[in-house]
C-alpha cells in the first residue's frame, strides 16, 4: 500500500507540474507580449502564439507523463489501460497540431534552411 500510495503521489506531482508548466509560460508570454506592444516592436502576436504553444506542449508531455506513472503502476487493468490509451492518443494529437501551428511543419520533418525555430 506504501508503493501505491508514493507513486499515487508522485503522479499528481507531474500532473502539478504540467498544468504549472502551463500557467506560468502563459503568464510570461503575456506579460512579455505586453512589453513588446508597450515598446511598439513587430511580430508581437506571433512570438506570443509561439511561446503559448510551447507552453502547452511541453505541460501536455508532463500531464501524459503524470497519467502513465498512475495508471502503470498503481492500477495497471484493462479499462484503465485502455483510457489512458484514449487520453495519450488525444493528447498526442493536441501536441502535433500545436507543433504544426507553431513551427509550420510536422515533428518529424527537418525545419527549413535558416528557420529560426
Amino acid at each position: 500500500m506504501e508503493f501505491q500510495h508514493s507513486v499515487e503521489l508522485v503522479g499528481r506531482a507531474v500532473d502539478s507540474a504540467g498544468v504549472a508548466v502551463i500557467v506560468v509560460g502563459t503568464f510570461l508570454a503575456t506579460v512579455l507580449a505586453a512589453i513588446r506592444i508597450g515598446r511598439r516592436q513587430p511580430g508581437v502576436y506571433r512570438g506570443y502564439r509561439r511561446r503559448v504553444g510551447r507552453s502547452i506542449l511541453l505541460g501536455l508531455e508532463l500531464l501524459v507523463a503524470g497519467d502513465i506513472i498512475r495508471t502503470v503502476a498503481v492500477a495497471p487493468t484493462f479499462a484503465s489501460v485502455g483510457v489512458l490509451a484514449v487520453i495519450v492518443g488525444i493528447r498526442t494529437f493536441l501536441s502535433f497540431s500545436l507543433e504544426l501551428e507553431i513551427t509550420g511543419r510536422w515533428p518529424w520533418q527537418k525545419p527549413a534552411p535558416g528557420a529560426d525555430d
